[in-house]
């Protein structure tokens, strides 16, 4: 399974260390309410700058995803702010400081990560019928208008992955090798779904008449 590994481009970066998992093309709705987050939004809304959600476990992780500002939804009188962000790039963090210079929050530099987004047919096939499987038994079935353009980061934070596990999936470099992680884990949560289904049918039969054939002694 390949990893990050390739390098595109570096920059400095304002970094909104948050504990979850941003994805490229992902949309991210988020609730801004401590003041050097405020002051981060309206960098980005007066300079056009773009920011990156790192990802922060039981430590900060070397990885995240670059994020650009799509609008404030609103705004309140004292200046909180519910946004829209869309998910661009994945970066690695060489350097972090907190704060940035002359700011409130963190920043670092960052190199921007090669993502390769192809896949097999017989792959992305494999995948779209599993995740169906798995909307099915969660009583959320799928339209199929969201079947068109899949990727694997795609309904990610839907699918019953532990936050480490989203994690490990944005380390991944290859569409090819990050739809086998996702397989393997609808191996796994698919069967106790159908169990749990399963139960859940007999527990609703418990409460009916049954006509049972009489025993011949």
């Amino acid at each position: 399974m390949a990893v990050l590994t390739d390098l595109i481009m570096m920059q400095e970066l304002a970094l909104f260390p948050l504990k979850l998992v941003a994805f490229p093309k992902e949309d991210l709705h988020l609730h801004i309410f401590e003041p050097r987050y405020k002051q981060l939004i309206n960098d980005c809304l007066e300079k056009g700058q773009t920011f990156g959600i790192s990802t922060y476990l039981d430590k900060l992780m070397p990885l995240g995803t670059e994020m650009r500002l799509v609008e404030v939804s609103k705004k309140y009188e004292d200046g909180r702010m519910d946004i829209k962000s869309k998910g661009l790039k994945t970066f690695k963090i060489l350097d972090f400081y907190n704060p940035m210079q002359g700011k409130l929050y963190a920043g670092g530099k960052v190199e921007f990560m090669a993502l390769d987004n192809r896949a097999s047919i017989e792959k992305k096939t494999a995948f779209s019928k599993n995740l169906e499987i798995l909307f099915n038994l969660m009583e959320q079935p799928m339209k199929p208008e969201e079947l068109n353009g899949l990727n694997s980061f795609t309904f990610a934070h839907k699918i019953g992955l532990k936050p480490v596990e989203e994690y490990t999936l944005l380390t991944i470099a290859k569409e090819e090798d990050r739809l086998d992680f996702l397989l393997e884990h609808f191996q796994k949560i698919i069967p106790l779904l159908k169990e749990i289904a399963s139960s859940k049918h007999k527990i609703k039969m418990n409460g009916h008449f049954k006509y049972l054939d009489p025993l011949n002694f």
